[in-house]
């Protein structure tokens, strides 16, 4: 396909941190891309991450259990589960952002601070996902149905950190990472230490690639008012996220020993460690093109460990 082709199939409000062409830009009704890019289906690294720590615990929990895999219908609704919750909680971020949002670059053509949609369509468009997450959520045991609900207080207050604390991404920790909770509890209607180990790094590891996130913004953010963890480590940002990601790894370590993890899964620990160090030596915060690629590069680092821990699960058929 030709450049000019290809110029005039790509939407004009393509978000800056959206890929040229995407799916959403190029074949979703008209009427829809606001509501799928406030959902941020057209930037799926979102739920990717929101989705991967749920796959870790479930895995880690077949693991436990001595069995090959993981509940594959647990596996399926987690996805399903991750892409909900992600979109409505970007669609509540954009509502309590909607003002702040029009102040920075990167930000400020999104659907709601670019007028595109209304509020009242936005709570709609939120209230529609959060059912979605319901009903996933209602598909699982008792002790873990109270375990989800318990993360919507961390999910609603999240949005409101960067206006009065430079670590918001502590508290986008704590929320994207309650899967890792909640794959073990999906499997055995409890909780054990292990997962909660899992669930400490898995907030580091967040931490860690939100700051590489908000080098992009970091000009107009002093000019917002908005706080971020790339402004507080300053000139130390690269050493700081390399000692976050060093504690990954150890929490990691930690949680695979808790199990019995095999040689298999070590080695998936070992090419996420490895995967998170090349990412450290590429931090700058004079490059923030190279920042959001960075951060999008942690669904591969996921899946790395994931595939580790896929396959030591397996030696139980062994």
């Amino acid at each position: 396909m030709n450049d000019a082709i290809d110029n005039d199939a790509v939407d004009p409000l393509t978000l800056p941190d959206a890929d040229r062409g995407n799916w959403v830009d190029r074949r979703a009704p008209a009427a829809m891309r606001p509501f799928l890019k406030m959902a941020r289906v057209d930037r799926p690294i979102g739920w990717w991450l929101l989705l991967l720590p749920c796959w870790w615990s479930a895995t880690l929990a077949a693991i436990a259990a001595d069995r090959p895999w993981p509940n594959l219908a647990h596996m399926a609704l987690f996805f399903v589960g991750a892409v909900a919750m992600r979109g409505a909680g970007s669609t509540w971020n954009d509502i309590t952002d909607r003002n702040l949002d029009g102040k920075v670059a990167r930000t400020r053509m999104r659907p709601l601070p670019s007028g595109q949609i209304t509020v009242r369509q936005a709570l709609a468009s939120m209230a529609l996902q959060c059912l979605i997450g319901l009903v996933v959520l209602l598909c699982f045991n008792g002790f873990t149905i109270w375990l989800g609900i318990g993360s919507l207080a961390i999910v609603a207050v999240y949005p409101f950190m960067k206006r009065i604390t430079h670590m918001p991404q502590l508290v986008l920790g704590l929320a994207f990472s309650w899967g890792a909770l909640v794959g073990w509890a999906a499997a055995f209607g409890a909780l054990a230490w292990p997962p909660v180990v899992m669930y400490a790094a898995a907030v580091l590891w967040t931490i860690g690639y939100d700051t590489i996130y908000a080098i992009q913004d970091l000009e107009d953010d002093e000019i917002a008012g908005i706080k971020s963890s790339a402004q507080l480590f300053g000139a130390h940002v690269q050493a700081a996220v390399g000692a976050l990601y060093a504690a990954v790894v150890a929490l990691l370590a930690l949680a695979l020993w808790g199990v019995g993890t095999g040689f298999a899964g070590w080695l998936g620990l070992a090419g996420f460690a490895g995967h998170l160090a090349w990412q450290t030596s590429g931090i700058s915060r004079d490059e923030p093109v190279r920042s959001l690629a960075l951060f999008r590069s942690n669904r591969d680092a996921g899946l790395i460990l994931l595939a580790g821990l896929l396959a030591d699960a397996l030696t139980a058929l062994l």
